[in-house]
């Protein structure tokens, strides 16, 4: 790391227990994996770079889960007819990703967190407000 401060086991593993807390609703995953590498020493920058770099087996065992789970269920015709769309989706995502990542790093970089830390505070006042007012936040 920039810091100097090295990337132990125990310590990874301590940043893996903070991405459990984000199983609660409304708490971001990065942002908990983030929190958590910098309680480790890390850098702003080095943590978010780990935390991305964390998602990766999250993104691929969430993916795995549901592609067992369709064939589980005898849904494999979804699978089958949409290959080209999903292996062209999957690559066009990881380009946005890469991208987005390359931005985030810089952004924090260079800004810190608080700006993301008003955008939750501001977005969580509209959702309290709406839900107030009797809107179905239901996701299907």
């Amino acid at each position: 790391t920039e810091k100097g401060v090295k990337l132990t086991e125990k310590k990874a593993f301590n940043i893996g227990l903070f991405q459990c807390i984000a199983m609660i609703p409304g708490i971001s995953r990065s942002m908990a994996t983030i929190v958590g590498g910098m309680a480790q020493k890390m850098t702003r920058k080095d943590a978010a770079e780990f935390s991305f770099f964390l998602a990766v087996p999250t993104m691929f065992a969430a993916t795995g889960y549901k592609v067992v789970k369709l064939f589980l269920n005898g849904e494999t015709r979804a699978l089958t007819n949409n290959i080209p769309a999903l292996v062209i989706g999957n690559i066009t995502a990881f380009i946005v990703a890469l991208l987005a990542i390359r931005f985030f790093i810089g952004y924090v970089t260079k800004y810190g967190f608080k700006t993301f830390g008003y955008y939750r505070i501001i977005v969580g006042g509209i959702i309290l407000v709406m839900f107030a007012a009797g809107y179905n936040l239901k996701i299907v």
